[in-house]
């Protein structure tokens, strides 16, 4: 079981710019927590995403000496990929996907098409640099453009993006519409149909529909769960009204339930959720 927990995703639609070392602090403290992974900021325009503009001086700051935690930095342009990869301390980079044109356009400013060769184009940079790239298949469960929708779309570019050798698809709620259903239909699909790579589910929601969106991804056979403490954040460029994202709280009480070995430092995780209350006010 792999746990992605998303302090950028909480983080980047706040107002109030978090100062640099109370970032790297609540960073610090969750990178002791022993996640797989943290999703701690991005490589992207300080114009689009502000709040992530000091992405590289909090890097700077981070403690890696006593995890065992890897860090995911998330791109949306060929520069951002650039600038990442020259971050040994960086293992991953997440890249947003959208099978919604209108939401891709919105998001990276650029096309469906273009963001296919943005992928290529770093996929190679990734094989070069010993990194390994995450897509996020945004609006997977649908989207709040209008634009069309359906099971065999999203097969069609988890299909595309497999064969130019993505080895981590992560399917993204990006505006909180996934229900049981649909996420009982599509993770078994893409699980079913790409052995050979890690499916991820990156879910947002509100708290009453948690759970049940848990249970269904758990269910469903997935074992690659993005969250964020208290479910803190959303994605600025999808709606006006955040989504939140799952909370990290609820998901592992569930696989505790489970009996699944989370192998987490609970000491630290309560230490972190006290120190959240000066990040987020």
């Amino acid at each position: 079981m792999k746990l992605i927990e998303c302090p950028r995703d909480a983080m980047q639609g706040l107002h109030d710019f978090i100062p640099t070392d109370l970032k790297a602090q609540y960073i610090n403290q969750l990178l002791k927590v022993g996640f797989d992974t943290l999703d701690f900021g991005s490589f992207v325009s300080p114009k689009a995403i502000p709040q992530l503009r000091d992405t590289t001086a909090v890097l700077a700051q981070l403690d890696l000496s006593v995890t065992k935690t890897k860090l995911l930095a998330i791109v949306a342009n060929l520069r951002g990929v650039e600038d990442a990869v020259n971050h040994s301390e960086i293992s991953f980079l997440g890249f947003p996907f959208s099978i919604s044109e209108t939401f891709q356009q919105r998001n990276t400013n650029s096309s469906i098409a273009q963001s296919l060769g943005t992928v290529e184009e770093m996929l190679n940079l990734c094989d070069k640099n010993n990194k390994t790239a995450v897509v996020y298949l945004s609006m997977g469960f649908g989207n709040p453009h209008g634009d069309e929708w359906n099971t065999e779309i999203v097969a069609h570019w988890a299909d595309e993006l497999v064969k130019r050798g993505v080895k981590i698809l992560s399917l993204a709620d990006t505006t909180g519409v996934s229900t049981p259903e649909k996420i009982e239909t599509l993770l078994p699909f893409l699980i079913n149909n790409f052995q050979h790579t890690e499916v991820g589910i990156h879910l947002h929601s509100t708290p009453n529909t948690r759970l049940e969106k848990i249970d269904a991804a758990y269910n469903a056979g997935c074992k690659r769960f993005d969250s964020a403490l208290k479910g803190f954040g959303g994605c600025p460029m999808a709606s006006d009204d955040l989504t939140g994202n799952m909370a990290t709280e609820d998901l592992i009480g569930y696989l505790e339930s489970k009996g699944e070995p989370l192998n987490l430092n609970m000491e630290y995780w309560n230490e972190a959720m006290i120190l959240s209350s000066k990040v987020f006010h």
